[in-house]
């Protein structure tokens, strides 16, 4: 997937992203190559965020379409490209091995909400990865820099 990126920069402001096919997707940087980088990881979070919200992932437009609406005027174009594979989506058969007990209460939890096993399964696994991201790592340092770049705006 390649989504194009608008760049914009004024004399006492970092790089500041915006993607035009993601509302609400923002970044930025303090050299061009660091905020492109920056914006990769925007991109992919917010993607991330649409497809566990169950809401529709857009499909990138044409930087020829974008360029004429007025709020990217006077910007840099550029295209980044996202690994789609690691948002797939579609389910994939696994073995695992689970003590009987804790298999005894995902079924009986997975019965008492309607669920089957494996959508259990993954919906505690998801919320249990989502729970252990570290608070300070790179995403949060990123997301850190974008709320920054738009308080300078």
């Amino acid at each position: 997937m390649h989504y194009p990126i608008v760049i914009h920069k004024d004399r006492r402001s970092d790089y500041g992203v915006t993607v035009p096919d993601l509302p609400g997707c923002f970044s930025a940087g303090s050299t061009l190559d660091e905020a492109i980088a920056m914006a990769r990881e925007a991109i992919e979070l917010h993607i991330e965020g649409l497809i566990e919200e169950g809401q529709p992932v857009p499909r990138a437009g044409r930087v020829e379409d974008h360029a004429r609406d007025p709020a990217n005027t006077g910007g840099t174009w550029a295209v980044v490209s996202i690994d789609a594979s690691r948002l797939r989506t579609n389910a994939k058969r696994i073995n695992i091995t689970i003590p009987e007990r804790v298999l005894d209460q995902v079924d009986r939890f997975a019965r008492q909400t309607g669920d089957t096993r494996s959508g259990c399964l993954v919906k505690a696994v998801t919320e249990y990865v989502r729970q252990s991201k570290p608070k300070h790592g790179p995403s949060e340092k990123a997301r850190t820099r974008r709320r920054a770049a738009a308080r300078r705006k």
